[in-house]
């Protein structure tokens, strides 16, 4: 099956492109070249008379001009080595200490992108400019400006070396990584949920989705097949609404972004099956984006997901830092409790005259908690601290919810904590879990008085 290609593939493209770990250094690198080329033209126009005016340029024959050249282009070349073999090492310490999910942060950060650029630029920019240096004799050139800018990138190499030793120090930290996964997090909730309550929390309502579609929607549509297996990285519903309301159409999207598809199968159900021509399947399939991994973009459960695979990494027997689990909580509230500020949309999109042209998923926040909190109790329903921080951050986050999602969690909560009473070995932890249990769930740590052991 051919890959159909669109503009939504186009811009999800330019986005992995950007964030790739050698585009912006290579840009730099061209960049360099091309400003060599035009330095050097300027030499060539002003002559070596007029240059020589300016005192705080360095004046230099052929063969000095060679040699700083040479030693500015070798060090360079060095120090982007080191540079590249520290970037390694981060990268090893971060996917064996917080999972291999996180590169993706260390890949695209852009100060360890633009340090390794800023290197290997100046070394391509000497290379250059060391053909442009003839002499001695008759014809001997050289570019005194273009040499003196030379040495001005070799000072500004020594800043960004002193400034990646310090970034690279501070990316690793677990603080510093866990408040990047929580701006991803929001971000995703920014992008997905753009619309804030105005009137307290949401009141669910049943949505008339599926009873909207015709009778014979099933046995009627045309099912749009996924052309390579992945993840649906992206869904342009822009893209799919401006296809249904042409040719009149109806959608239902079976596969969300986050989801993992195999070439192949359905994707897209368009009814009627009469209005779907081959150009306009091609059309429907190029306006979901599959790749190799899940990203952030439009999926907010993996966002939050690497989170909790960070708090079940440090509550393993090999890690067993259970500090690291109290701030993965911390922000995994931060997050949800951004969602909880959010108009959830509408499982059904409708055109201008209010004709129904698409039906998609919703995400319930209750669900995205529900499965993120549990999923960290079963690592460490053992530690009371665990477990006291899960119930109060999940009590505050239930005040800013509809009644039926402040349900679901308070039932989570309480067989959290029933179950972590069995767990603790200590009557200190049973009575504080106790209390806790007794406290209404309302987020607040109950006071209790202090024990011998």
């Amino acid at each position: 099956m051919a890959k159909s290609f669109s503009i939504t593939r186009v811009y999800a493209f330019w986005g992995r492109l950007n964030s790739s770990f050698w585009f912006v250094p290579a840009m730099m690198c061209a960049v360099a070249v091309g400003l060599s080329f035009l330095l050097i033209a300027v030499d060539t126009r002003l002559g070596v008379g007029t240059v020589s005016d300016f005192g705080l340029l360095y004046t230099f024959g052929p063969e000095g001009a060679r040699a700083i050249l040479s030693v500015i282009a070798s060090s360079m070349i060095t120090v982007a080595s080191l540079i590249f073999s520290i970037t390694m090492l981060s990268l090893q310490l971060a996917s064996s200490q917080f999972g291999p999910r996180v590169l993706e942060n260390f890949m695209r950060d852009r100060s360890n992108q633009v340090v390794l650029g800023t290197f290997v630029a100046t070394f391509l920019y000497c290379l250059v400019v060391l053909r442009a240096v003839r002499g001695p004799g008759d014809s001997s050139f050289v570019p005194h400006l273009t040499v003196a800018f030379a040495v001005v990138l070799a000072a500004v190499g020594v800043a960004v070396l002193i400034y990646f030793i310090h970034h690279i120090a501070t990316s690793i930290r677990i603080e510093t990584l866990l408040a990047q996964l929580a701006a991803d997090g929001r971000a995703a909730v920014d992008r997905l949920f753009p619309e804030r309550l105005v009137h307290g929390p949401l009141q669910c309502e049943d949505e008339p989705g599926a009873d909207r579609l015709a009778d014979d929607f099933e046995d009627g549509s045309e099912r749009i097949s996924a052309d390579a297996s992945g993840y649906v990285q992206k869904v342009g519903m822009e893209a799919l609404m401006r296809i249904a309301a042409e040719h009149n159409l109806v959608l239902r999207i079976e596969t969300p972004p986050g989801r993992f598809v195999t070439a192949g199968e359905c994707m897209i159900a368009a009814y009627p099956r009469d209005r779907v021509s081959e150009e306009i399947a091609d059309s429907l399939r190029g306006a979901i984006v599959i790749g190799r991994n899940r990203t952030i973009n439009q999926d907010l459960e993996f966002s939050i997901r690497r989170i909790v695979e960070l708090a079940q990494r440090s509550l393993s027997p090999g890690i067993n830092d259970p500090t690291t689990a109290l701030y993965c909580i911390d922000r995994l509230g931060q997050v949800f409790g951004r969602l909880s500020g959010r108009d959830i949309p509408s499982p059904t999109l409708n055109d201008e005259s209010g004709q129904l042209r698409i039906l998609t998923e919703v995400i319930l926040i209750e669900e995205l908690a529900c499965k993120a909190f549990s999923a960290i109790a079963r690592y460490g329903i053992s530690d009371a601290d665990v477990v006291t921080r899960l119930v109060n951050t999940m009590g505050k986050l239930s005040r800013s919810l509809s009644p039926s999602a402040r349900e679901s969690i308070k039932a989570l909560s309480e067989q959290v904590l029933i179950a972590s009473e069995h767990a603790a070995s200590l009557d200190f932890d049973r009575e504080a879990l106790s209390n806790l249990k007794n406290s209404d769930l309302t987020g607040q740590v109950p006071s209790r008085p202090p024990r011998s052991l």
